[in-house]
Order: C-alpha cells, then sequence, then structure tokens
C-alpha cells in the first residue's frame, strides 16, 4: 500500500512574528511535515498548541533565543530527534529524525557567512565554510536514505541567482562557496530535487531581499534552499515547486516555502 507524503520547508525568520502566515501555508498547502529555519526562539516559547490544534502533534525542537532555531513540526510520527553541532559553537542549526518507514529527515540552517567572501577578515565566512566541512564528513558516513532540507545559504549554479556576473564575489555565490557544496553533494550523491524536477538553466528562486522595494518586480532572486536525497529515494519523488506567493504575504519571510510530494 502506498503512501503520499508532502514535505514543507521554509526559514521562516521568526516562527512567532509571522505565524499569521505560517498557519495560512498549512491551512492552503496541508504538508504532513513541516521543516523549519530560524525560528529564532526557545523550546518553552515555540507556539506548539496552535500546531498541534491544526494537527501538527509530533514537534522536534531545537530552539535558541533570537537566533537561528530549527523545528520540525508533523501530522504523522517523527523518532530518534538528534541535534548535530556542525557549527562546532552550540547554536542551534540542525534537527534530524527519522520517519516511521526508515527514511532519515535531516533539517539544517547553514550560516550566512556574514558580508565579506574572506575568513581572514571576516570570521563568520570561516565558520560556513568550517559548518559544510562537517556536513561533508557526515554526509560521506550515511548509510540510511535521508532527505536533507533547509537554508544551505548557498546558491550553486550560475542560473541559481540573478546575475551570476554581479553577484560571483557575494556571500552564498562565491566559487569557494559553490565547490564546497558541490563536494558535499557527491559525498553522498545527493539528488537536488529543485533542479531535477526544474533543471538548469530554469528559473527557481527562493529567497529575496527585504531591500527591493518591490521584489516581484526587480527579481533578483536566489536559490538558497534546498531538498536533497539519498538517490535511491529518486523512484519515491514525485513533484517539487518554491510556494513563491508566499512572499508577497503580509509580513512576510525573505525565503519562500518547498513544497516536495513523495510517494512510499
Amino acid at each position: 500500500m502506498s503512501q503520499n507524503l508532502k514535505i514543507a520547508s521554509w526559514n521562516i525568520n521568526s516562527v512567532r512574528a509571522r505565524l499569521d502566515i505560517v498557519t495560512r501555508f498549512l491551512t492552503e498547502e496541508a504538508p504532513d511535515i513541516l521543516c523549519l529555519q530560524e525560528t529564532k526562539v526557545m523550546n518553552d516559547a515555540f507556539p506548539g498548541g496552535i500546531f498541534r490544534q491544526m494537527g501538527y502533534n509530533h514537534q522536534v525542537l531545537h530552539g535558541q533565543p533570537m537566533h537561528h532555531g530549527v523545528a520540525i513540526v508533523s501530522k504523522i510520527p517523527i523518532r530518534e530527534d538528534d541535534r548535530l553541532d556542525w557549527q562546532a559553537n552550540g547554536e542551534a542549526r540542525h534537527v534530524g529524525v527519522r520517519l516511521d518507514n526508515g527514511v532519515r529527515l535531516e533539517n539544517v540552517y547553514v550560516p550566512a557567512g556574514g558580508e565579506v567572501p574572506d575568513h581572514t577578515v571576516n570570521p563568520k565566512f570561516g565558520q560556513k565554510l568550517a559548518f559544510v566541512e562537517r556536513m561533508i564528513e557526515w554526509s560521506s558516513k550515511l548509510d540510511k536514505p535521508t532527505i536533507l532540507t533547509g537554508d544551505f545559504n548557498i546558491a550553486p549554479l550560475e542560473c541559481d541567482v540573478w546575475s551570476h556576473k554581479q553577484l560571483i564575489d557575494v556571500v552564498s555565490h562565491t566559487e569557494v562557496e559553490c565547490e564546497l557544496l558541490a563536494r558535499l553533494q557527491a559525498s553522498h550523491n545527493w539528488v537536488d530535487i529543485g533542479r531535477h524536477f526544474h533543471p538548469a538553466p530554469t528559473r527557481l528562486y527562493t529567497w529575496w531581499s527585504y531591500r527591493a522595494r518591490d521584489w516581484a518586480a526587480s527579481d533578483r532572486g536566489r536559490r538558497l534552499d534546498h531538498m536533497w536525497i539519498s538517490p535511491e529515494l529518486l523512484d519515491n519523488a514525485v513533484s517539487h515547486r518554491v510556494a513563491e506567493p508566499c512572499r508577497n504575504w503580509a509580513r512576510p519571510s525573505d525565503h519562500a516555502p518547498l513544497v516536495t510530494e513523495f510517494r512510499f
């Protein structure tokens, strides 16, 4: 008997500040599982009751006040949660669970890396590179079918940004970051679901800066959010899209959600 499973991922940029659009998204899209990044809240202040009222009774939280924070809320059982410290400083940037079908689901928020792409003058950039290096070490040892999703804060392909030429030296699209993400992908032969269903050079942005007066008109987007799967799960993937209209809702996140459907 097959089971359809819809998994969404969204950097919400403060779950309490944007609870109205989160609940609207859950009402309209009804994913089985929602992975959130940048929740910006401690576990005891997470609005779990609202999610339970909507049927998301299974919740795994890794919170932090004011910054970072990740969470997974689900209508179906999720087990064996872990929180890996790829930042090596205790920041809440990862939470992972196991589904009853044996598949692992890993939710990650990679550091943005600051403004200057030089770790000698910008320690945050060095921390970002080290974070992904630790992910590569973890990824190379995986022995279970896994879904890896979240805000990777790297737009790897030339077509993943509005202007490759203008952003080649901008953090999130520098050569060193793109090469590092390619190494991460190769370490487990991850399938980039976004580009599987929307092959390059199809426009596929997930983030637009708040600085734009009209984000949709200027459309200076980047594909910073990703959904990757172990190669053995490719036959289970049904569809993938960016829920771009959410970027236009009241008090939006600067990211739009990813929505991927699977059939197991």
